[in-house]
């Protein structure tokens, strides 16, 4: 409208929120940033955050699955949810996650300051436990009303730390994850930042990408069960070698991605545990993760049936016994398209390229789809590494996934 202030963002403000919020799980002992879901860090940084939107006018709560709210704007209407996650893996990296909710807060504040009429209350919102300690997306599955009484109380980490006691030490409990699902039709669409964690955007020098759908995430725990002996004693064709049968179904997850999945197909064995673990004995029990994504249903499914069989045969021929676990399952989701249209719309009228990309990592937009339209802007990750300590957006390019963040926000809040 004519005379009307044209919201901006402000760059020093949002790098000030970003760094302040990587003030938290800096551990002198461990690289990268530390700050697991549901660990003190990440709790700490959750005050901290609340805090700082209490400071600058903002509405704030935290729910009972210690996903931090500010709301900005009228009541009684569908709000535009604007956010991502704090937590972060072991020795993590400072954009994943952490940046997506700088933007969130800066675009809420530069609609403040510029006085921009809002017929729906923007929420900026830090969800809780999103990197999958125990398995899932805590916070924005609770506010999906995705969260099952079971899954809380049976989930656990890796360390065997259950939820239900992560949750009590911060005075939290099972019962409150399940009350923060919010009502149908309370929010209007869900609009997430993210850093692409691949190499797709600095590759092709494309600014922004749109995500139009995110891969499904499935994890199983295996367990392969051989025989400890002695490594000088025991011939090689008498060993029962639990490494071994592990080995052989690493170097097997190749072909049978080849034969059995897509393009957007990833599996990786990313933690092992050998027992008893010293260099003179035979390894007799080896348990293991295997992650496996892909954006197709059909396809995670054909992917976990054969590693199913590959671990049967393989334990056969190495004369072990196998248990395996599916310790938790996110289905693949086809984000809003209406969302990523206005997304692409908004992107051309700022004179940013942008393309249209799937997620192979998962994120809460994935989950938040399930309650109402959501979206997902990826700005590009230098040399494509995340979950690292060498994890690096150019704030160059965080401003410009900022700048169309905050012109597709207002476009929803105001309408």
């Amino acid at each position: 409208m004519a005379g009307e202030r044209r919201a901006e963002i402000d760059g020093r403000r949002m790098r000030t929120i970003f760094d302040a919020i990587n003030d938290f799980g800096r551990v002198t002992d461990l690289p990268g940033w530390n700050r697991p879901g549901l660990s003190d860090e990440d709790m700490a940084v959750r005050r901290w955050f609340a805090a700082r939107m209490q400071g600058e006018g903002l509405r704030v709560s935290m729910d009972g699955a210690a996903n931090v709210s500010g709301r900005l704007g009228p009541e009684g209407a569908p709000c535009v949810m604007l956010g991502s996650h704090l937590d972060t893996v072991p020795s993590g990296g400072a954009f994943d996650g952490a940046l997506g909710v700088a933007v969130a807060l800066e675009c809420a504040l530069a609609m403040r300051d510029a006085e921009v009429p809002l017929v729906h209350p923007v929420e900026v919102m830090a969800t809780s436990e999103e990197e999958g300690r125990f398995g899932g997306m805590l916070g924005s599955q609770a506010l999906a009303g995705l969260t099952t009484q079971e899954w809380l109380e049976t989930a656990a980490d890796a360390d065997g730390v259950r939820l239900t006691e992560a949750l009590a030490s911060h005075n939290l409990d099972p019962a409150g994850v399940m009350a923060s699902a919010r009502p149908a039709n309370s929010v209007r669409a869900f609009l997430e930042l993210h850093v692409e964690q691949g190499p797709v955007l600095e590759r092709a020098s494309i600014p922004v990408g749109i995500a139009d759908r995110v891969s499904g995430v499935v994890h199983l725990g295996v367990t392969l069960r051989g025989v400890a002996n002695h490594s000088g004693t025991t011939p090689m064709d008498m060993r029962a070698d639990a490494f071994a049968g592990l080995a052989e179904i690493a170097t097997a997850i190749p072909g049978l991605i080849a034969g059995r999945g897509t393009d957007q197909s990833r599996i990786t064995i990313g933690k092992v545990e050998l027992s008893p673990n010293f260099p003179h004995t035979i390894p007799g029990e080896a348990l293991f993760s295997i992650i496996v994504r892909d954006a197709e249903s059909v396809a995670m499914d054909r992917l976990c049936a054969g590693l199913r069989d590959l671990i049967a045969a393989v334990s056969e021929r190495h004369g072990l016994t196998n248990e395996i676990v599916e310790r938790s399952r996110i289905e693949p989701v086809m984000l809003d398209a209406g969302l990523a249209g206005l997304l692409r719309k908004e992107a051309e009228a700022l004179a940013l390229p942008s393309v249209v990309m799937p997620s192979g990592a998962g994120h809460d937009a994935q989950t938040m789809q399930a309650l109402a339209p959501a979206g997902l802007i990826f700005v590009p990750s230098r040399g494509g590494v995340s979950h690292a300590p060498g994890e690096w957006t150019d704030w160059e390019a965080a401003v410009a996934g900022a700048r169309l963040m905050l012109a597709a926000a207002v476009r929803l809040a105001r309408e």
